[in-house]
């Protein structure tokens, strides 16, 4: 049970180093997962549901479009065949869509059958401003978690060699004297 503890609890450090001193790796890598979240993202295949119905609820709740902004959904492939008259209905700002979680909108009044994000009714800001702020909003938090589990496992650690020195001692006091 130490030794389990104790390899979750150096892991757990390890990954919090890791994490700390790849910043810009990890940021790298994450734009480049969403922007391929972006650009194949289609309300109607199922596979992928439950990455796209995440990344729809992060869109709604930090009220942002794309991960620097809008102008990433340009790149998805059914807007691109629906001349960009339509916008990804969780990047809405406009009371209407309120209803309407994910998928995508058609815009009301398409401009000679065409548009641009621009001419979409959401959210200017981008995804990763917003994550990063609600990182740096909710870091006490996080850093409060993490140390109450690692001082959680340290006690594990600590009554694990307790009860195991408890457990031999009684073994000696039972031996049957002959």
């Amino acid at each position: 049970y130490f030794t389990c503890l104790m390899v979750i609890l150096i892991t757990q450090v390890a990954a919090g180093l890791i994490i700390y001193f790849q910043k810009e790796t990890l940021k790298e890598e994450l734009s480049r997962i969403v922007g391929n979240l972006i650009e194949n993202y289609d309300p109607l295949n199922n596979d992928e549901r439950n990455l796209e119905d995440a990344w729809d609820y992060v869109q709604m709740q930090i009220a942002c479009c794309g991960w620097t902004g809008a102008k990433d959904w340009e790149n998805n492939e059914i807007l691109i065949n629906q001349s960009m008259t339509a916008y990804p209905c969780s990047c809405s700002n406009s009371s209407k869509d309120v209803m309407v979680d994910s998928g995508f909108c058609n815009l009301d009044v398409p401009v000679n059958g065409t548009a641009t994000y621009a001419d979409w009714p959401v959210h200017e800001q981008g995804c990763m401003e917003g994550v990063e702020k609600w990182l740096k909003d909710n870091l006490g938090v996080i850093l409060g978690v993490c140390t109450g589990v690692a001082v959680i496992e340290l006690l594990g650690m600590i009554l694990s060699i307790s009860l195991c020195k408890n457990i031999h001692s009684e073994d000696y006091t039972k031996v049957p004297k002959s």
